[in-house]
Formats: C-alpha cells, structure tokens, sequence
C-alpha cells in the first residue's frame, strides 16, 4: 500500500540556460489537500506541467512517482486513464460545446452509463449554477462559471489525484470565496488535491500541508496552518 499518492524527488527544469525548477521535493498523501503558494515566475506551474507531462520542449530531470510508479516521459492522456486529472490556468474548457457535453468530455475515459448519469447529477449539486445552464455553451460562461466546469469535468474522470493550477486568478471575490468552498467541500470528500495558487491565505486555510515556492526552490514547507501564522509568510505572502 503506497501512502504517496505523489513523490516528487530532486525535480529540476530547465529551458535552455534557464533553471525553472531547481532540485525540489514534494509529496502529496492519500486524501490530502497540498497547496503549493508563492510569487509569480517561482515555478510552480513548470511544476505542475512536469508532472502531466505538458512543458514544451525542456530538461526535465529527477523523479516523479504517482502512486508508487514513475511517470516521467508518459503521455498526458495515459495520465487521466489512471486516474490523474488537472484543472489548467486558464480552465481550457471546451468553448464551443454546452456544459453538459463538457461533463460527457470529462468522463471520456469510462463506460460506466450509470455511474456517469449519477455523478453528473452529484456535481450539478455541488455546482448550481451549471445545472441551470446545462444547455449552454461554455464559451458563453462567466470565468468564475468556467471555473466551476473545469473543476467539475475534471472530477468526472474520478481523479485519483487532482491538480488545480491558480482557480481563482481573474475572479471576483464573491467568486473566489465559491471556489475555494468547492475546493474545500471536494477534499472532504476524500479526493487528494495539489492546489497551485497565487491567493496564499485561502490556500493555507483550506491546506493540510503548505510548500512555499520562490525561484525555482522550495524554501519552506509545513502544516497549513502553523505558516498561516508564520511571521515570514506573512510578510511574504499575506501582507501583514
């Protein structure tokens, strides 16, 4: 029985003569939610892109367990048909295709007609908003509804681990506070999450554990908790 849902060892990135990543650890435990916080340019994208396999082309070295098994140099779509499943910058819905069919998209990977029809419904509950909007085309949505959707088609795939990269960049703060609910509610359902996000205090609110992220390196990890209060997050991170 593998308790790292996710190992990361010694992972550095580079493009070119440009060190992104510098030789990071990281783990992610089953039912976790693990926040990964810090400036704009540390690196914690590039992070994320190497563990799905979605950098351009760069060197890549180290060692990149999910679920006890290295997943270096494996395709992206191999990923989700195991069970890990990533909400992108940017949410990257389909535009042109209504929020119901975008769920169909999320759940591309099963045949279970049942299972599907019930966890459609189980996240319309979750996410009111595109329950009403079922027929809608995704491109037509508001960010913060596109965020919902992303987060929504990506839980289809019945992700053993859930990458979310920055979902509340661009949102209202009404928005914002929905999301990080979502995010919370979500984890407490069981499903182990990487969270990437630029708000440090809603990220280490929600978090078990916290990794701060500056220049490529990781510079302090902890209880969620203990680095809300810590003097140097907060005059880093949180502004007080």
């Amino acid at each position: 029985m593998v308790d790292n849902v996710l190992k990361i060892s010694n992972l550095k990135v580079a493009y070119g003569g440009i060190k992104a990543v510098k030789g990071i650890d990281l783990e992610v435990n089953k039912g976790e939610l693990i926040t990964l916080i810090g400036a704009n340019g540390a690196g914690k994208t590039t992070t994320l892109k190497a563990i799905t396999g979605t950098l351009p082309s760069c060197k890549v070295e180290g060692e990149i367990l999910y679920d006890g098994k290295s997943i270096r140099g494996i395709n992206s779509f191999e990923l989700v048909n195991n069970h890990l499943a990533m909400v992108p910058e940017g949410r990257g819905v389909f535009t042109r295709m209504t929020i119901l069919e975008n769920l169909m998209m999320g759940a591309f990977t099963r045949n279970d007609k049942a299972g599907i029809s019930q966890d459609i419904e189980k996240w319309f509950a979750v996410f009111p908003r595109l329950k009403e909007r079922a027929a809608q085309l995704a491109g037509t949505l508001s960010g913060g509804e596109q965020q919902m959707l992303a987060m929504a088609r990506a839980l289809m795939s019945h992700p053993k681990l859930l990458l979310l990269d920055e979902p509340s960049m661009g949102l209202s703060p009404i928005m914002v506070e929905k999301i990080f609910e979502v995010v919370r509610n979500v984890s407490a359902q069981g499903v182990t999450i990487l969270l990437v996000e630029q708000n440090a205090k809603l990220a280490l609110q929600a978090a078990h554990r916290g990794y701060v992220m500056d220049s490529g390196a990781i510079t302090m990890t902890g209880n969620g908790k203990d680095m809300l209060n810590d003097p140097k997050v907060q005059a880093a991170y949180l502004g007080e």
